[in-house]
């Protein structure tokens, strides 16, 4: 199930986050890796997490590689190591949908929804370059826990992208 577009105003956010140069085959990577070190740093550090991890895709080529982030909101900044650093989510308008269902399905969810952005002639706050579509903030939020629910077909995930203002 997907829910319909909308176009929502974001205010800036703390997040730490570890950072991966992925193919598309390695997508699990930065959730299997990236996730379990950053939110060991947050425990040993006594940093709240606000909000679900995500990720937040950098850079795109389809062809080649990625550039992810696997990351979550957090309360305050901390101390980064030599993996995890800190950062901050800008603030802006961004649109989003919620996508029901199993995240091996994502990409054609994203699809329709570029292909909306462009029909209702809304440019992301990216830049084309010659290594790929560098973005702003391009968020995949995994608002379902796989502790509390193991089952992928009924997970919740929002995709939220910054517009340009």
């Amino acid at each position: 199930m997907l829910t319909l577009p909308e176009n929502v105003t974001r205010a800036a956010q703390d997040y730490a986050y570890v950072s991966f140069t992925v193919r598309m085959d390695e997508m699990q990577k930065p959730a299997q890796e990236g996730f379990p070190v950053v939110f060991g740093l947050l425990a040993e550090q006594n940093i709240e997490p606000v909000g679900a991890a995500f990720y937040n895709y950098r850079r795109i080529n389809m062809a080649d590689t990625l550039e992810v982030e696997a990351g979550v909101a957090v309360a305050r900044k901390g101390v980064a190591s030599d993996r995890v650093k800190f950062g901050t989510l800008p603030a802006g308008r961004f649109v989003t949908l919620r996508w029901h269902g199993h995240p091996d399905k994502l990409e054609p969810v994203t699809g329709m929804l570029i292909g909306w952005l462009r029909q209702s002639q809304q440019a992301l706050d990216m830049e084309e370059k010659p290594d790929g579509d560098h973005f702003a903030c391009r968020l995949e939020i995994y608002e379902t826990d796989p502790e509390e629910e193991p089952d992928m077909d009924k997970w919740v995930t929002e995709l939220a992208f910054k517009l340009k203002d």
